[in-house]
Formats: C-alpha cells, structure tokens, sequence
C-alpha cells in the first residue's frame, strides 16, 4: 500500500505541477500583453508630447516673448537661419550699444520676436501648424 500511496502521491504532484505550470504560463502572457499596452501608451504619449502641434506653438509662443532676441523660437520651429539672423542681430546691438545705433538694433531685435510670439499664440492650433510649421512662414 505504501507504493500505491506513493504512486498516488507523485500523480497528484505530477497534476498540480502541470497545473501551477499552466496557471505561470497564463500569467506570464497576461503580464507580456499588459507590458507591450503600456509601452505602446507610452510610445504614443511621448510622440504626441515631443511631436504636437499644440506644444510647439506653445513652446515657441513663449520663447518668443520672453527671451525671442535669441532667436530660440526660430530654432524650435526648424528656421535656422532666421534664428542666426535674430541671434547675430542682438550681438551687433550689444557689441554698438555705446553707440547709439546699438540700442535700435537691439529694440528692433526684441519688438519683431514679441509680436511673433503674441501671434503665435494668438492663432488655433491648426493655423499655426499649417502656417509655420507646414508652410514654413519664417517671419510673421
């Protein structure tokens, strides 16, 4: 009796293995799939965040109005040579501002980055993509 008790022993052993077996396997799949959602949330969230059109007019608005003599703006919204020209223009303004021509230059430089940012966020967001970022209006 003591090796048919084993016997049993072992085949019951044998199922609930089987059984715990099947049950990690579920779980583990259920755990695969819940891991590539998130991540496939995640993927999309962060491309939307980095690639929206509401961030960078929001991005660009701001910059513009308080620091747009630097042209940052300009770079943001993929205008590199308008951001140079803005950039250049504040550093001849610095460089001449003993003289008196420095001091326009550099109210020129500030004033034209003020109103962009004022329009930038003025507009909808489906204008200031179509008009900076897909028909790459560089000024105003």
């Amino acid at each position: 009796m003591s090796e048919e008790n084993n016997e049993n022993l072992g085949d019951e052993l044998e199922d609930k293995a089987n059984e715990l077996n099947e049950e990690a396997k579920d779980t583990a799949e259920e755990i695969k799939q819940e891991a590539k959602s998130t991540a496939k949330e995640f993927k999309e969230g962060w491309t939307e965040a980095t690639q929206s059109k509401e961030n960078k007019k929001l991005i660009a608005g701001l910059l513009a109005l308080f620091v747009g003599y630097l042209g940052i703006h300009k770079f943001i919204l993929g205008y590199n040579k308008e951001g140079i020209i803005l950039l250049a223009g504040f550093v001849i303004g610095l460089l001449t501002y003993c003289f008196i021509i420095g001091i326009f230059i550099i109210m020129a430089v500030a004033i034209i980055p003020f109103i962009e940012g004022i329009i930038y966020l003025t507009k909808s967001d489906e204008d200031f993509y179509n008009t900076y970022q897909v028909g790459k209006k560089p000024w105003f």
